[in-house]
């Protein structure tokens, strides 16, 4: 059923209630997700985005109860990933002539997916526009890299609507649809949680095209996102927030995470965590096995973080495979102005924090020179020099 967004803009999308995991099983989903698409009924009609494709029976029989499909005049695809365009072959068997506006890239992917090279193809670039009628256009604007090189926004004249597509979303199921209605705590932590496991590498095309869509000079009354909430309360206050996250983000936190196998690396994860507190008490201090805490959740945490320890055991004259996967997704991230150090337990050979400082290096992190080693399971006496490392890693990161 749709949902009045504004005047003639409704939501016809799919809350996603049961949602645990996205992008294959590369995105955690704590708190389920919405695959949110959009009909604009003036002169023309006008659908823009559809839902994943599991859902695309019910999406296109809940557009059939709202409308005659031959009577949507354009569809608009603002990003080929398969949340956004999976209905799209079903809906196209019903309607196969209707003219679809994308990005040239989005043409590709579309085709490279979906095998219709025959779709009624129209491709647009920043600045064209098309006219619905009742004095209103769609204004296309190219989010090249957020995330994919085929996303773009598409805003709406008159409503002053940004249709944003991936940018400023968030996964969370909210059923009453807009920020003003949702729980503030979720909403920020999700925002966060999204804007650090996937825009984060992305984040100078963040700042450019913040500054792109300023110049513009349009004033945007509505962010209708893809995912989750949308923005019509004070709606800017989102990019305010892209704005900061895109600069270097940091809080005053460090984040410990490491894994172990026989205790020893878990015993000086948590003295690190003890001098910390003891030389810094407005350091907020947190302590993540990455074997047990979900690996977005960590991500957020970093994003979050002046500075970050890991820690391995050596294993095999290397680390932990647990770590070594995490730092694969550290290094994918590229997170940029945040300081590590390293640490570590071994027995026979010891090359684990060499292994941890080169991966770090590898992924755009200052590390520092102190690290902490131990032989065997530390004990009460070696424990009582770890403080020199948590000094380090704190004059470090101011």
């Amino acid at each position: 059923m749709k949902k009045l967004v504004k005047n003639n803009v409704y939501w016809v999308g799919k809350i996603d209630w049961e949602l645990t995991e996205f992008h294959g099983s590369e995105y955690s989903i704590n708190n389920g997700s919405s695959q949110n698409a959009y009909l604009i009924q003036e002169e023309k009609t006008v659908l823009i985005d559809t839902v994943w494709g599991p859902h695309k029976d019910e999406f296109v029989e809940n557009l059939k109860n709202e409308i005659d499909l031959n009577e949507i005049d354009y569809i608009v695809i603002n990003h080929g990933e398969p949340d956004h365009s999976g209905s799209l072959p079903a809906l196209m068997k019903e309607i196969p002539n209707t003219p679809i506006y994308c990005s040239a890239n989005a043409k590709k992917s579309l085709t490279g997916q979906y095998h219709h090279p025959e779709w009624n193809f129209n491709t647009v670039k920043t600045g064209d526009s098309l006219d619905i009628g009742n004095g209103k256009k769609l204004v296309f604007v190219e989010m090249k890299m957020l995330h994919w090189p085929d996303s773009m926004a598409t805003y709406l004249t008159g409503d002053n609507i940004l249709f944003s597509n991936d940018a400023f979303g968030q996964h969370y199921a909210l059923n009453e649809l807009f920020n003003d209605k949702a729980d503030e705590s979720i909403l920020w932590e999700e925002a966060m949680k999204y804007y650090a496991n996937i825009l984060n590498p992305f984040s100078s095309f963040v700042t450019k095209k913040l500054e792109e869509i300023q110049n513009m000079n349009i004033q945007i009354d509505i962010i209708a996102t893809s995912h989750g909430t949308i923005w019509r309360e004070n709606s800017m206050q989102i990019v305010k927030k892209y704005a900061e996250w895109a600069n270097e983000y940091k809080e005053n936190q460090i984040t410990i995470i490491y894994d172990s196998m026989w205790g020893a690396t878990q015993k000086i994860a948590h003295k690190i965590a003890m001098d910390l507190r003891d030389l810094s008490p407005d350091t907020r201090v947190k302590v993540l096995n990455v074997a047990d805490v979900d690996k977005n959740d960590i991500m957020t945490e970093v994003f979050k973080s002046k500075a970050i320890a890991v820690g391995s055991p050596t294993v095999g004259r290397t680390i932990i495979t647990s770590v070594a996967g995490w730092l694969h997704f550290l290094e994918e991230l590229k997170f940029k102005g945040k300081v590590a150090g390293v640490f570590g337990s071994y027995g026979w050979s010891g090359e684990g924090n060499k292994v941890l400082r080169k991966k770090l290096e590898g992924a755009g992190f200052k590390v520092i020179d102190a690290e902490i080693k131990a032989m065997w399971m530390p004990d009460r006496e070696f424990l009582e020099s770890t403080v020199d490392f948590s000094k380090a890693l704190l004059n470090a990161a101011k």
